[in-house]
């Protein structure tokens, strides 16, 4: 067969995968679902009312033709972004494609349809519960790190500058749930070893390359 023939069987493939397996194991979470994963955090990671963490991953392209400098990232190489947020299982929960590598962690994420949903108040988070061992009621919150705004459903870490004993530890519990999404990242690269290279089709066509190895991620874990 051709190049040309085994891209296309290759890139329909990819996203026959993706359309058949996503209301399986990449459903848009429920209010229970995430209940579940609150839990799961606290039980496994000893941080509460943490409804997944959230990082974006850039993801290695050639670049675009006429795309001027909107691909070419911090880390000096062009590149589309994956926003993800993981479980403590460290399964994939909503994913978004396609971002720039030109923006921030932070611009991604406010140019999301999770950043939409989430400030609408549509994204099913569980209504305020109370802490471990309180009667204190506080959010339930997305946990990021430094380069994510501080929101009432999003944690982020202290700053360095101002850090105290209880701060700093505050940050090294977030930091250790966190490590959940920085894991998924990790075992995704590890397996599925063409998003560790260049990958050298166009950014609409990578996009489907990447949701399709996230939802193999998550079938393959289950």
């Amino acid at each position: 067969m051709g190049k040309s023939t085994i891209s296309m069987i290759v890139f329909e493939t990819a996203g026959i995968i993706w359309s058949k397996l996503v209301q399986e194991y990449m459903p848009v979470p429920t209010e229970e679902h995430l209940q579940k994963v609150i839990s799961d955090y606290y039980n496994r990671w000893k941080f509460p009312n943490c409804f997944g963490s959230i990082d974006g991953k850039h993801c290695q392209i050639k670049c675009p033709p006429n795309s001027g400098s909107s691909y070419f990232n911090y880390l000096k190489y062009f590149s589309i972004v994956l926003q993800g947020v993981a479980d403590a299982d460290k399964k994939f929960l909503p994913i978004e494609v396609g971002g720039r590598g030109k923006q921030s962690d932070g611009g991604t994420f406010i140019a999301s349809i999770l950043f939409n949903l989430l400030e609408a108040k549509q994204f099913c988070v569980p209504p305020d519960q109370e802490l471990p061992g309180s009667n204190i009621k506080m959010p339930n919150v997305l946990i990021g790190d430094e380069a994510y705004p501080l929101k009432k459903y999003l944690m982020r870490p202290y700053p360095r500058r101002v850090l105290t004993p209880r701060k700093e530890y505050f940050n090294t519990r977030l930091s250790t749930a966190r490590k959940c999404i920085e894991c998924a990242f990790g075992i995704l690269y590890s397996k599925w070893r063409f998003l560790s290279k260049d990958i050298e089709i166009y950014p609409d066509k990578a996009c489907v390359l990447i949701k399709c190895a996230c939802i193999l991620h998550n079938f393959i874990i289950i």
